[in-house]
């Protein structure tokens, strides 16, 4: 766990310090890679410590606040990179459907404003159903999870607990759904500007652009549709742990090496820091 963690933050605090050395990345498809690294490094480090904290203890005790602010944060984070997942392929839809004004229509104003955009509406996403709704649990509960996961608390609300566990339903369906429909919508286009290209050899390169991208999507969008929109049960719980263990800590850490070992831009960086150390 330790290392895992290490490893996490070595190479999304890596990629973000490449980012801002290198100018040849200052572009916008690179500006909101650096604050997906960002979010890695904030998700990881949110659950992490207090999983290597617990590991100490026999019978590890939390107050509820300590409990309800990870997951507060957890969930504002986790909607954060819904959110930059569907800029990133709206930024891949542009540059290959129109390579020549790329970085016109995405210029730097409209990136920052985007990304401030995505913190902002994923806080109040966050935050307005925990304040409007907040719940009520039974004196003392045992969290049968690693970490203080939103379906292992509503698992434990004693006041209405079928309508707390259809609203986190539905909080799911409205914050997953609208982010994840834009993707494919903004890939089905990619596909149709593609195939408009004559060149093989010309399309092979705009696929391998989005290869990355697709890969953390497919991860990040399997593992929470499969983990937030599937009813839930007592008896999902177990595998909901595992699940969640994988999709909080070992997802962040893959993250830089799916987007390094496909992209040559990012590895010619790597190199030139490598060499100007040793030199």
């Amino acid at each position: 766990m330790v290392v895992v963690y290490l490893i996490t933050l070595g190479g999304n605090s890596l990629i973000i310090v490449m980012l801002r050395i290198d100018r040849r990345l200052h572009n916008p498809m690179y500006f909101f890679l650096s604050n997906l690294s960002l979010l890695d490094i904030c998700y990881s480090s949110n659950s992490v410590p207090f999983l290597l904290f617990s590991s100490l203890k026999d019978y590890p005790i939390i107050s509820f606040t300590s409990c309800y602010a990870p997951m507060t944060i957890a969930l504002f984070l986790g909607l954060t990179e819904c959110l930059f997942l569907a800029v990133m392929a709206y930024g891949r839809f542009v540059a290959i459907s129109n390579p020549l004004h790329y970085t016109i229509i995405m210029n730097n104003q409209v990136c920052i404003q985007l990304a401030m955009l995505s913190w902002a509406s994923a806080f109040l996403l966050a935050i307005i159903p925990v304040i409007a709704i907040p719940a009520h649990f039974c004196v003392h509960n045992v969290i049968n999870h690693f970490t203080s996961e939103v379906q292992a608390q509503l698992k434990l609300v004693c006041s209405n607990t079928p309508a707390s566990l259809i609203l986190g339903l539905i909080i799911s369906v409205f914050t997953l759904s609208p982010p994840f429909t834009f993707i494919l919508i903004s890939y089905f286009c990619i596909v149709v500007a593609v195939l408009r290209i004559h060149s093989a050899q010309a399309r092979l390169k705009a696929f391998s652009t989005c290869g990355s991208h697709l890969t953390v999507v497919t991860i990040f969008y399997g593992m929470a549709i499969y983990m937030y929109l599937k009813p839930q049960s007592k008896e999902s719980q177990e595998q909901d742990k595992v699940i969640s263990a994988f999709y909080g800590v070992v997802t962040p850490m893959l993250n830089p090496f799916i987007y390094t070992l496909r992209n040559k831009d990012v590895k010619n960086a790597l190199r030139k820091i490598i060499v100007k150390k040793e030199s």
